[in-house]
């Protein structure tokens, strides 16, 4: 593994955060610069966190730490998107549900990867799909 850009969990929170902050330019102005902005800010911090573990990987303490930061920002993500659709900003069900569930199973996938590190000192799979 030679770049943090090789880590699924990686490519998948970028993407995901991308399709945050798109969703959060369509919310109601009031919300634009509240919990729209929490919410960018969340969903992006996953994928900060884990870049900036990777580039302390070698050690594992402080790798490990950026995993569990991200694993948070994850959940906290998911509770922003929670808020918006409680509140009714954010109306349309299909999007909340699949953003919901897909940050869910992020948040699953760093906590596995994060097991591994935890186990694993200097070693990385070819993929995190081989943790399980």
């Amino acid at each position: 593994m030679k770049s943090y850009r090789d880590l699924e969990i990686y490519l998948e929170s970028k993407l995901l955060a991308i399709e945050i902050h798109k969703l959060s330019l369509s919310l109601p102005k009031f919300e634009m610069y509240e919990e729209g902005s929490q919410i960018r800010r969340s969903s992006k911090a996953v994928t900060s966190a884990i870049v900036e573990g990777y580039g302390r990987k070698r050690y594992k303490a402080d790798f490990i730490k950026h995993l569990i930061y991200a694993q948070s920002e994850c959940d906290e993500t998911i509770l922003h998107l929670d808020f918006l659709f409680e509140t009714k900003s954010m109306n349309d069900k299909g999007t909340y549900d699949l953003l919901n569930k897909d940050y869910d199973l992020l948040s699953k996938r760093i906590n596995k990867f994060t097991q591994w590190a935890e186990s694993n000192l200097n070693e990385f799979p070819k993929s995190e799909t081989n943790i399980h």
